[in-house]
C-alpha cells in the first residue's frame, strides 16, 4: 500500500454512457497520485457499461448492479467497495478540475477535525452562462447557510456533493438515506454535521463543473412539491426556523406554481408564518415565484447575485 491515502471517486449512472465516460475521464485525470473510481451502474444498462469498459485504466472499477436501485443506494454500495480511506462523490453529468483532490487532500490531512468534509466552490455551467457558487464561505448557522437566501438568486450557500471530499469512516456512521428521492446531500450534510468530530473545510476556487442541462428532465424538475416539503418537515428539528421559511419560499413554492398548483399558496404561507421565521425578502421571494414572469426570474439567475 503507498503512504499516500486512496481516494475513491465514486460515481453512480444509468444510461447516460456519452456522459458518464466524460465524468470518469475527469476523475481519473486528478493530479493527486492515488485515486480509484468506482463507477455504479443502476441495473442493468449494456451501452453503459460497454462505454465504461472502453476506458482502459486499472484504476477504473465497473459494479453492474442486478436492478435499479436509485442514486443513494447505488452511492453506498460504492463506499463499502471502496479501497480508499478517502471518499468524494461525482455525478455522472458532471465534471472535475484536474487539481480538486489534490488541494482538498491537502486540506484534510491538516485538518483539525477528525471528521473533516472538504468541499470548495464550483462553476455552474448552462448553455448560455456559467457562474461560480457558491458567493459565501460556509458559516453558521449551517442550516441558514444551506437553505436560507439572502440574495434574489440561486447559488449563495452551496455545499455540493459533487465537491465533497471526507473519511470513509466518516460514512460508514451517517450514509446516504435510500429512501430520500430528493434532497438527498443537503440531508447528508445536516445529518452528518451533527457528529462529534465533524467539521467544514473549504477551498476557496472552483474545482468542479456542474452541468445544469437546461433542457434535460431530471428530479429536480420533475418532483412534485409535496416531496420537498415533507422533507422539510421531517428534518425541522435539525434546522433553525429561518431556514425552515427560506426553504420554503425558495425550494417548495417553486415547484407548487409551475404544477399550478394554487390550493399549495396558501397553504405554503400559512406554513412559513406559523413554523418559521421568515424576513421579508423571504415572503417577497414567495410571492415572485406565483406572480413574477418566467423571463424576469431566468435573468435574475442569469446575474447570479
Amino acid at each position: 500500500m503507498p503512504e499516500t491515502p486512496i481516494v475513491t471517486a465514486i460515481i453512480p449512472t444509468r444510461n447516460r454512457p456519452h456522459l458518464v465516460t466524460r465524468a470518469v475521464r475527469t476523475a481519473l485525470s486528478q493530479t493527486y497520485p492515488c485515486v480509484e473510481v468506482v463507477a455504479v451502474v443502476d441495473g442493468p444498462d449494456d451501452l453503459t457499461t460497454k462505454a465504461l469498459a472502453a476506458i482502459s485504466d486499472e484504476r477504473l472499477r465497473i459494479i453492474t448492479l442486478p436492478q435499479p436501485v436509485g442514486s443513494a443506494h447505488a452511492r453506498n454500495f460504492g463506499v463499502e467497495n471502496a479501497q480508499g480511506k478517502w471518499i468524494a462523490f461525482l455525478d455522472d453529468d458532471d465534471e472535475w478540475l484536474p487539481e480538486k483532490t489534490e488541494l482538498q487532500m491537502k486540506l484534510a490531512l491538516n485538518s483539525a477535525f477528525r471528521y473533516p468534509i472538504v468541499s470548495s466552490k464550483l462553476f455552474a455551467r448552462t448553455s448560455s452562462y456559467e457562474l461560480v457558487w457558491p458567493r459565501k464561505l460556509p458559516c453558521s448557522p449551517l442550516s441558514e447557510y444551506l437553505l436560507a437566501r439572502n440574495a434574489w438568486s440561486y447559488g449563495e450557500g452551496l455545499l455540493s456533493t459533487i465537491t465533497l471530499l471526507f473519511p470513509k469512516d466518516l460514512y460508514r456512521l451517517v450514509p446516504f438515506r435510500p429512501d430520500l428521492r430528493r434532497h438527498q446531500d443537503l440531508d447528508w450534510i445536516l445529518r452528518v454535521s451533527r457528529q462529534d468530530g465533524t467539521g467544514i473545510e473549504f477551498v476557496p476556487k472552483p474545482l468542479a463543473i456542474w452541468h445544469q442541462a437546461e433542457h434535460r428532465s431530471s428530479i429536480s424538475t420533475t418532483a412534485n412539491w409535496r416531496t420537498s416539503f415533507e422533507w422539510i418537515e421531517s428534518v425541522r428539528g435539525m434546522i433553525t426556523e429561518r431556514a425552515y421559511a427560506s426553504f420554503i419560499a425558495t425550494n417548495v413554492a417553486p415547484q407548487a406554481a409551475r404544477q399550478h398548483d394554487w390550493g399549495a399558496f396558501s397553504f405554503l404561507l400559512r406554513m412559513i408564518w406559523t413554523r418559521g421565521k421568515p424576513t421579508a425578502r423571504d415572503v417577497a421571494v414567495f410571492m415572485g415565484m406565483w406572480f413574477a414572469p418566467q423571463r424576469i426570474r431566468h435573468a435574475i439567475r442569469r446575474r447570479g447575485r
